[in-house]
């Protein structure tokens, strides 16, 4: 049985060259051509194919939105983005969006043999690149988090350290000869500081740091 597949998008040359060469296999139908996203949902509601391959910047309506509005009203079909945007929020958009694989234009024919059939299969297919994008921008924006642990005051990191080991608002008064108040108003004053939300953001932090350890 073939895969029957839709190939979206505006450059005419492009379309056609991969439809030339998708059309070389045996296992794999070309249903129809797109040249913007409306036209893409039109065809894709009509011929049911099992994937569409999708360009992401289209006219009328892009392939994103596109891609969207095909994902809501028919989960059934796979949408495979063949993009020339490495750009990480592209990237993020089209997956929000909901699509099933990314690939970026320079790809080889077996690496866009390879995306059809993992997409076919009901699986996620990511090429390597396209990953490589994704972790680079997890490690910067680990990298982003900034490190106030030098601006908290010997009192605050005193209290930060005493509430990573799991001592109350109550105990840590006792224990520095302080009220509970002026506890509560330290403990405020770290999370503005270290930019977090919650007492359990605190010990995440405190662990990770190496204030405290996880025995």
């Amino acid at each position: 049985m073939s895969i029957r597949i839709l190939i979206a998008d505006d450059h005419q040359l492009f379309r056609e060259g991969i439809v030339t060469l998708l059309s070389a296999s045996p296992q794999i139908e070309i249903v129809d051509q797109a040249e913007n996203g409306q036209e893409a949902i039109e065809k894709a509601k009509k011929l049911k194919p099992d994937i569409v391959i999708m360009d992401l910047s289209m006219p009328v309506i892009n392939g994103v939105d596109a891609t969207r509005i095909l994902h809501k009203e028919l989960p059934g079909i796979r949408v495979l983005a063949l993009s020339m945007h490495c750009d990480k929020h592209y990237i993020k958009e089209a997956l929000e969006a909901g699509v099933s694989g990314y690939l970026f234009k320079n790809c080889t024919y077996d690496q866009l043999i390879e995306a059809i059939n993992t997409v076919y299969q009901g699986e996620k297919y990511l090429s390597a690149k396209i990953t490589e994008v994704l972790i680079r921008d997890y490690l910067s924006k680990e990298e982003e988090v900034h490190d106030n642990s030098e601006e908290l005051s010997e009192r605050e990191s005193e209290i930060l350290k005493l509430m990573a080991e799991g001592k109350s608002t109550r105990e840590i008064s006792d224990v520095l000869f302080i009220s509970v108040k002026t506890v509560g108003t330290h403990k405020q004053h770290i999370l503005e500081k270290l930019n977090l939300k919650s007492t359990a953001d605190l010990i995440k932090y405190a662990i990770k740091k190496g204030i405290v350890g996880l025995g």
